[in-house]
């Protein structure tokens, strides 16, 4: 964090000297695929800390405690009688 301290203290002359110098480096046509490329890191970055942050409070949770289920037995039925055969 101290390494990007420094973008808090920046007024705007300061912004445009160094957007000029970006613009010097980088070259027009190249400053809107950087662009990109910082906003879909930036994205990346915010769903990886989301994911963190919801493993976190996931296993912080205390689980509900499991009722044991009982078997289902199904009913047995007597065997049937046959008809004597005539």
């Amino acid at each position: 964090m101290y390494l990007l301290g420094f973008i808090n203290n920046l007024s705007g002359f300061d912004g445009i000297i160094l957007l000029l110098i970006v613009l010097l480096l980088f070259g027009a046509k190249r400053l809107p695929e950087l662009a990109r490329g910082l906003g879909s890191a930036i994205n990346e970055f915010n769903k990886a800390k989301d994911d963190v942050q919801r493993q976190i409070t996931q296993a912080a949770e205390p689980t509900p405690p499991v009722t044991p289920v009982p078997p289902v037995v199904e009913a047995q039925h007597p065997p049937q009688e046959q008809p004597p055969k005539v």
